[in-house]
């Protein structure tokens, strides 16, 4: 489909204009900012707004509405709850009367009736039953299971690549000319590998971002659990800090680290099909007691919202970080058979967090959780990230990377997203650490390149490896061929690295030539070989030209790559 640059291409760009929009992201990627952002524009009539031309914008949180059946009703309760005057027989003349209405439903996977066919206003919405003038969007983590395929069109949030943080760097911390302060936060994450696939997710890296920023002790991280207990510990210093003020109401330490009744909620909340971070207070309350709500409401841990005039409904509770208390219920299992039990129903996938924070909370667990991970298909790479949660020294970490390395790296379309993370991570430390990366291979997983990133197939990101040594490219099942920008931009990304030796092309076809100027100067000093075995041809850098390579090369070149085919299958 293509990428978007600007929040507002979402809705303009012609390819997905429809008036059914789905955006799917992750937690912490920014689909309720952006609805926000969205809300904000149109208030103030910035004239670059996608919905500058809407009569009316309506903006619903979808998890406040599990008591309310009528989509006019809501309106009634969240947006105009201070005009007694205003019947809900009114705003359904005023929408139908109108030329042009947006209407944002956000949050569809905290929805309490989602993915049931109830004949709400919502779930017809969803189906396009209902409102099928008006343009909508929902926001959500997943799919909805019942919606109208040949109307609505999808876009997924994919998180900040390099050129989004640098973008943001200067424009809300740094600005356009301080370099320096700029250098020193790309720095803060170079020095940090172990958080760049974390650092995607814009909450995450916004939050990194500013404490490298404003604290000059700002440590170096070696694990995710680590810079996870930094931020909880900054909820808490940050709250203690205040409590030392006079007439300030009195901080009560014990609530720092004793918790195990939120552990226990927040365990329940993601151990479970259709995951839960909201909980309703009363239910809540009597099982932490009020005084340690308050506290952690105080903290800024949970976060209170009230469901506005609804007889039935009650004030909602949601948990701003529910992983690191689930990972303290996974840290505490005794052996294989208790964790299976414990963790049945949790994806790692999903919730990778969850276990690399359990071993890196607590070394006697880590053992069994990394056994069970071993044992289940896909998760050998992953297992291996939650060895290094653990505190070990830097080099145990340098030699538990290098023996990977050391060997061929596969990332193939059949890897299941966890395994392509796993492995990008790991690849990403040991070119942090000077680890030579031997021989990598991108098994029909390459997409393109990008800014000098590959883009996999499934849309995950391998950065540039200034220790890489040699890269193997099958290019995609459905697209066999590869273009001159794709060869182009393979060459460019193998450039960083001064280590670098050969580029194989296999069961794919690159074009018959390419431009000579294309080709970066400094590859062809560095007598770089990109090879193409199947037509025992290799690529003269200088014309840009496939030549006829050596036979005894071309006949160990085969045998390699035979040998490889038969270790994979």
């Amino acid at each position: 489909m293509g990428t978007f640059v600007a929040y507002n291409h979402i809705f303009t760009d012609p390819r997905i204009k429809s008036v059914r929009r789905i955006i799917v992201g992750e937690p912490g990627y920014g689909k309720s900012t952006l609805t926000l952002q969205l809300a904000h524009d149109w208030c103030n009539g910035v004239y670059e707004s996608p919905f500058s031309d809407a009569d009316v914008l309506i903006l619903l949180r979808l998890r406040q509405l599990g008591n309310v059946k009528s989509i006019y009703r809501a309106i009634k309760l969240f947006l105009l709850p201070n005009e007694p005057r205003v019947e809900e027989s009114d705003i359904r003349a005023i929408l139908e009367g109108c030329h042009s209405v947006k209407v944002i439903l956000d949050g569809y996977d905290e929805y309490p009736e989602r993915d049931n066919i109830t004949e709400s206003d919502v779930d017809q919405i969803v189906r396009f039953k209902k409102f099928r003038k008006f343009e909508t969007t929902l926001t959500t983590r997943y799919l909805p299971k019942d919606f109208d395929k040949s109307v609505t069109k999808r876009v997924k949030l994919k998180g900040f690549d390099e050129t989004a943080r640098d973008q943001y760097i200067r424009k809300a911390i740094t600005g356009d000319k301080n370099e320096k302060d700029f250098d020193k936060i790309k720095q803060g994450l170079k020095g940090n590998p172990i958080l760049d696939d974390l650092c995607q997710v814009p909450l995450f890296f916004v939050t990194f971002a500013h404490m490298t920023h404003e604290r000059k002790d700002f440590q170096k991280f070696k694990s995710v659990t680590e810079f996870f207990i930094y931020m909880m510990e900054c909820f808490h210093s940050h709250t203690r800090n205040k409590a030392a003020e006079p007439t300030v109401m009195t901080y009560e330490l014990e609530f720092e680290s004793k918790h195990d009744e939120l552990d226990k909620i927040a365990f329940e909340g993601l151990n479970r099909e259709n995951q839960q971070i909201v909980w309703k207070k009363d239910a809540f309350c009597k099982r932490v007691g009020q005084a340690f709500y308050d506290h952690y409401i105080r903290v800024g841990i949970l976060v209170e919202e009230k469901v506005v005039h609804i007889p039935d409904g009650e004030i909602l509770v949601k948990s701003t970080n529910p992983r690191l208390k689930v990972a303290d219920i996974a840290a505490s299992v005794n052996n294989s058979a208790e964790l299976k039990q414990t963790m049945g129903n949790m994806d790692p996938l999903d919730l990778q967090y969850v276990f690399r924070f359990a071993c890196g909370l607590k070394p006697t667990a880590a053992r069994y959780i990394i056994e069970y991970l071993k044992k289940k298909r896909g998760c050998d790479k992953f297992a291996i990230l939650c060895i290094l949660e653990q505190n070990r020294d830097i080099e145990e970490i340098r030699k538990t990377v290098t023996e990977l390395c050391s060997k061929r790296v596969f990332i193939g379309i059949d890897d299941s997203k966890l395994l392509q993370r796993s492995t990008v991570q790991l690849l990403q430390i040991a070119s942090s650490h000077d680890i030579p990366i031997c021989d990598l291979r991108l098994e029909w997983s390459f997409s393109k390149v990008d800014n000098n990133t590959i883009i996999l197939q499934s849309g995950i990101a391998l950065p540039s490896l200034s220790s890489l040594e040699k890269l193997l490219v099958n290019a995609g099942r459905d697209k066999p061929e590869l273009t001159e920008k794709d060869v182009v931009g393979l060459l460019n990304y193998v450039l960083p690295s001064k280590k670098f030796k050969t580029l194989w092309f296999t069961n794919c076809t690159p074009p018959e030539s390419i431009r000579p100027e294309k080709i970066p100067e400094e590859l062809k000093r560095m007598n770089v070989k990109v090879l193409w075995p199947s037509n025992a041809r290799h690529l003269d850098l200088q014309s840009g030209r496939w030549k006829k390579a050596d036979e005894l090369k071309y006949y160990r070149v085969v045998l390699t790559n035979s040998s490889h085919q038969l270790q994979r299958q």
